[in-house]
């Protein structure tokens, strides 16, 4: 049976700020030294950020939406470009082989957009299929590995997923709102990219195989993580609950439908990838 293999990954990040520097140099003044926002982004964990917009250098917390989206079209493509370069040249493939192109943000929006411009610049086919998913936050990057996963299999030709995030682009005016602070201690920029190519038992490339994908949702806790868009940038709601509700879940997910039905068991894995969403996100997994 034909098989989607992982025969490249590529990553780009812009230039590094230390989380100190940011607290001392910035939020502090910006939060006026309120103590919670400072112990917030000390108990972080974080020592060193990634962004295309150092609020050190500009204040971008005053700046309209449309001046961000504006920043996000001359960012957004260099970094991306860097990581789907990185991929593609560590699976020694050609732009223009590529089947399918998809694209993941929710930190900036444009027509044309990611997808298009990067499959220009890039060289890729003028036939090639491209999907852009806008507004799912870091989940995206599931649903948009399985799309890409299935359209390997199904058409047996190679295809790229790219997730770019720029969420420096989107600090906001200061308010006492908790989980204001906690984005504003969490999260920073970067682009990762990945290609996937078809393979059968008589002939597999190297690299891991995608077996499979498991998403569970907790719709009575859809409140929890929020991301809207005002006339200043777009601002995230997140609450503190978030890892005790993940702690309810996570554990039989992976154990009983994503493991199980391969015959497989925690004990079996020999290495985890988890998302980065937080301290107490990394503990609780």
């Amino acid at each position: 049976m034909t098989a989607a293999v992982v025969t490249g990954v590529g990553s780009a990040v812009p230039e590094p700020m230390d989380q100190a520097g940011l607290w001392n140099d910035f939020f502090r003044a910006h939060y006026g030294g309120d103590p919670v926002a400072e112990r917030i982004f000390a108990s972080s964990a974080i020592t060193m950020r990634h962004g295309v917009a150092d609020p050190r250098l500009e204040d971008v917390s005053s700046w309209s939406t449309g001046r961000r989206m504006a920043r996000f079209v001359d960012e957004a493509p260099r970094l991306g470009k860097a990581a789907l370069g990185n991929a593609l040249a560590a699976a020694d493939l050609d732009p223009a082989d590529i089947g399918l192109f998809t694209v993941a943000s929710c930190t900036g929006y444009s027509t044309p957009g990611l997808d298009l411009v990067l499959a220009r610049d890039l060289g890729m086919d003028a036939t090639v299929q491209r999907l852009m998913i806008g507004h799912m936050g870091c989940y995206a990057a599931l649903p948009a590995l399985g799309a890409v996963a299935d359209f390997v299999v199904a058409r047996r030709r190679p295809a790229v997923l790219l997730c770019v995030e720029l969420t420096s682009l989107h600090i906001q005016p200061a308010t006492e709102d908790v989980s204001q602070m906690v984005a504003h201690a969490l999260f920073s920029d970067a682009a990762a990219a990945i290609v996937l190519q078809p393979s059968d038992a008589a002939a597999r490339p190297p690299g891991l195989r995608f077996v499979d994908m498991v998403a569970v949702a907790d719709h009575s806790t859809s409140d929890h993580m929020t991301w809207d868009i005002t006339d200043l940038g777009f601002r995230m709601g997140l609450s503190p609950q978030v890892p005790s509700v993940l702690a309810r879940h996570v554990g039989a997910v992976v154990r009983d439908r994503l493991l199980a039905p391969h015959g497989l068991t925690p004990a079996d894995v020999t290495g985890w990838a988890v998302h980065p969403g937080g301290r107490r996100i990394l503990e609780v997994v």
